[in-house]
């Protein structure tokens, strides 16, 4: 009889998939759903990156690239660091992967062995754990507070940090919060000691203040990011990790033993991303503030707490301790009883961690009529409890 192993039987499931995989199931049976779980772009990719991947593919780009990535890609990452935030980045000390989450996959690989630690905020983004812990490394936990934005507080994270602490993981702007890490907070994080790894995907969908890279605080830092969000690339899956030299070569090798390459294409297409579509990339981003004020003003009237308003992502992380409490319900439960009942689709906030119950995350990833749409109906559920 066949055994699926330990560690693929025990993986939570990515709950945020098991509400759109309701929410699919009952739009095939007629049902309109808002959709307001899932955190993907809704725009296109911009024409411009399509048009160089169709001309890439006619010129014969379809095979294995260097391990590494393209040159050209490499050094158009160096630039664009440059420009964004004045950061000296080596092309040599970036590995281009096919997605951000391989990017982070190969990082936690090549730090940790069995047992090593990395800090997580809690809550913090789903998938984090299982990339951790699928390669041996173990998870300790730090909770971020509302009434902060839930931005790590470092003195919390100096208690929990020991002799097999690897990294920290932070994330800004954040999913779910969608709350930015102010500079001063992280310069506190990167002196803290341990490797920071600043997961930077959001970076460019920034509405209030500014982002910033944990390159401009420290030098001894890895930075993931890739093109998914800001350029509207979800389905194109590329990402790049930029690491401290003695990282490049154990990544390299993971790389060609799990992966070989990222696509070649696609890579083409990249550069024409960062260089040729800062037009589309800002207009998107007016687009997503404009809806998230709608979205914000919404959850103001219905009732749904927001303390510290998000100022990046496309998601709000909505207090509903109340709600739960009034109906006897937990988060999950909750947002199957909205989507049942309301026909919107909403994140409960415990696929984020424990200290996401009493909470949901809305996305604003999609069109602002149906935003508005789908607020009508969270009024009528939310005052009918």
């Amino acid at each position: 009889m066949l055994h699926p192993s330990r560690k693929s039987a025990e993986i939570p499931p990515f709950l945020v998939m098991e509400v759109l995989e309701k929410a699919q199931a009952m739009s095939a049976a007629g049902i309109d759903v808002i959709h307001m779980e899932v955190g993907e772009p809704d725009f296109d990719t911009p024409a411009c990156v399509i048009a160089k991947a169709h001309e890439a593919m006619r010129g014969g780009q379809t095979h294995y690239t260097h391990s590494l990535g393209q040159r050209e890609l490499r050094e158009t990452i160096a630039a664009w660091h440059k420009q964004q935030y004045g950061t000296d980045i080596d092309p040599e000390t970036i590995v281009v992967t096919s997605g951000s989450s391989p990017a982070l996959l190969l990082t936690f690989l090549a730090i940790c062995d069995d047992g090593d630690e990395v800090i997580l905020s809690n809550p913090a983004y789903a998938c984090y754990p299982q990339i951790v812990t699928f390669g041996g490394g173990k998870v300790v936990a730090v909770d971020v507070y509302e009434e902060d934005g839930f931005q790590y507080r470092p003195e919390k994270i100096k208690d929990k940090i020991t002799a097999r602490t690897k990294a920290i993981l932070v994330n800004s702007p954040s999913n779910p919060t969608g709350n930015l890490l102010d500079r001063e907070r992280l310069a506190e994080i990167c002196a803290l000691g341990p490797l920071v790894v600043s997961d930077e995907i959001y970076h460019g969908l920034v509405y209030e203040g500014q982002a910033v890279s944990a390159r401009e605080v420290c030098d001894q830092t890895v930075i993931v990011n890739g093109f998914s969000k800001l350029f509207a690339m979800t389905g194109w899956r590329l990402g790049y990790a930029i690491v401290p030299k003695p990282l490049v070569r154990p990544l390299q090798k993971m790389q060609q033993n799990f992966f070989i390459s990222a696509g070649d294409f696609v890579q083409t297409a990249a550069i024409e991303a960062l260089t040729g579509c800062a037009a589309e990339t800002e207009a998107m981003r007016a687009e997503y503030d404009r809806r998230r004020k709608l979205v914000l003003k919404r959850c103001r009237e219905i009732g749904l707490g927001v303390t510290v308003e998000p100022t990046g992502a496309f998601y709000v992380f909505c207090n509903v301790k109340d709600h739960c409490a009034a109906c006897g319900l937990n988060c999950y439960d909750l947002a199957f009883d909205i989507l049942e009942k309301a026909h919107v689709a909403v994140t409960p906030g415990t696929d984020f961690g424990p200290g996401g119950e009493g909470y949901i995350r809305l996305s604003y990833a999609n069109s602002y009529e149906n935003l508005a749409e789908g607020m009508n109906r969270l009024e009528t559920y939310f005052s009918e409890k």
